[in-house]
C-alpha cells in the first residue's frame, strides 16, 4: 500500500557495491541504480545522483554534506544510509530540506564487539608483532624472554561509550576475567551494570585506572578528539588503547607521539582519520595492531544491513515512519 505522493517503485541510487543477495532484492523491489564497480563515487557522480533520485543509499565513504544536499533535486526524500554511523551526513541540512535519514543499527553489534575483543587480546599479547616475526623469517626459536606481553585476565578494561557495542564488549570481557569500568553520557541502570559487572566512572578515572581502553562511542562534535594529548597523559605507560568506533575520536598526532615515546604501551586500531590513508608513522610502530576498518565485515552483517536499508525504504514508500529514522542530534 503506497501513499499518493510516493512511487510504488521508487528510484534508488546505491553508491557502493553490496552483497549479491541484497542487490538482487533491491533490483526486484525498486528502480535501482546499482554500483557494481566497488568504488567510491566521485563528487560529480554524487551530485548527479542526488539531483535525480527518490532515495540515496550511501555508505561511510560518501560525504553527504550541506553543499551536496543543497544540490538535491525535489525527488530526493530519503537518505537510507548503509551503516550505523551518520557523521558523514549533515543531518541539519537534510532536515531543512525535509529529507529523512535512516541508518542500520543493531545488526553490527556482535560483529564489531568480536573485533574489539580480538584487538583487546591481540595488542597486549603482541600478536601482530609475532606474526610479522614468523612471516619475516626472523624467529630464532622459543626463549624465556621472547615476545613478552601482558596478560588480560585480572586487568581493568575501560569502555568509552556503553551503547549496544560497548555492552557487548563488556559481556565478552567477563569471560576473560576482565574487570570493566565505563563512561557514558548516561549511566546505565543498576541492574544492567550488575549484569555486565561494570562500574560507572568519570573520564579522568577511566583513563588513569584502565589497563586497556576501548573506544565504542559515536563520532559527534562532543567526542571529536576526545582522546587527545591530555587524556593520553593520564594513561599508564603499560596501558593500551583500542579503537573500533571512528578515527576522528582520537587526535592521531597525539596518539602517535604517545606511542613513539612509550607514554602508552600500544594501540589496536580499526579506524583512522583520513581513511583509506593510514599515517606512515603508525605503520612504522611495532606496538600497534592495524586493521583496515573491518570490524563489521561479515557476510551475515552485510546482508542484515542491506535488509534494514530495504525495510526503511519500503516503510517510507508505504507512508510509515521508517523504523531506523535518525533524528538531528543523534548519538
Amino acid at each position: 500500500m503506497t501513499v499518493p505522493d510516493r512511487p510504488a517503485r521508487p528510484k534508488i541510487i546505491v553508491t557502493r557495491e553490496l552483497t549479491d543477495g541484497v542487490m538482487q532484492r533491491m533490483d526486484e523491489l525498486f528502480e535501482a541504480q546499482l554500483n557494481r564497480e566497488d568504488r567510491a563515487l566521485t563528487r560529480a557522480e554524487l551530485e548527479a545522483a542526488v539531483a535525480d533520485t527518490d532515495v540515496l543509499v550511501p555508505t561511510i565513504t560518501d560525504r553527504i554534506d550541506a553543499d551536496l544536499i543543497a544540490k538535491a533535486g525535489p525527488r530526493l526524500k530519503l537518505i537510507a544510509n548503509f551503516g550505523v554511523g551518520v557523521d558523514h551526513i549533515d543531518l541539519h541540512a537534510a532536515r531543512e530540506r525535509r529529507i529523512l535519514v535512516t541508518n542500520t543499527p543493531g545488526v553490527l553489534t556482535e560483529d564489531t564487539a568480536d573485533m574489539t575483543m580480538a584487538l583487546i587480546l591481540s595488542v597486549p599479547r603482541r600478536l601482530g608483532e609475532g606474526e610479522k616475526l614468523i612471516r619475516g623469517g626472523a624467529w630464532d626459536g622459543w626463549k624465556p624472554s621472547g615476545m613478552l606481553g601482558h596478560r588480560v585476565n585480572g586487568k581493568t578494561l575501560g569502555i568509552v561509550g556503553m551503547g549496544r557495542i560497548g555492552r557487548a564488549v563488556a559481556r565478552r570481557a567477563q569471560g576473560f576475567g576482565i574487570r570493566t569500568i565505563y563512561h557514558n553520557r548516561h549511566r546505565l541502570p543498576e541492574g544492567v551494570e550488575a549484569e555486565l559487572g561494570a562500574r560507572f566512572v568519570d573520564l579522568d578515572t577511566l583513563f588513569s585506572q584502565s589497563d586497556i581502553i576501548s573506544l565504542n562511542c559515536p563520532h559527534t562534535p562532543e567526542t571529536h578528539h576526545l582522546v587527545n594529548a591530555n587524556r593520553l597523559s593520564q594513561m599508564r605507560s603499560d596501558a593500551y588503547l583500542v579503537n573500533t568506533s571512528r578515527g576522528e575520536v582520537i587526535d592521531e598526532d597525539a596518539l602517535i607521539a604517545a606511542l613513539q615515546s612509550g607514554q602508552i604501551a600500544g594501540a589496536g586500531l580499526d579506524v583512522y582519520v583520513n581513511e583509506p590513508h593510514v599515517d606512515a608513522r603508525l605503520l612504522d610502530l611495532p606496538n600497534t595492531v592495524l586493521l583496515p576498518h573491518m570490524g563489521s565485515a561479515t557476510y551475515e552483517g552485510r546482508a542484515a544491513m542491506g535488509e534494514r536499508v530495504i525495510a526503511n525504504i519500503r516503510a517510507w514508500v508505504d507512508g510509515i515512519r521508517p523504523p531506523d529514522q535518525v533524528l538531528e542530534g543523534w548519538d
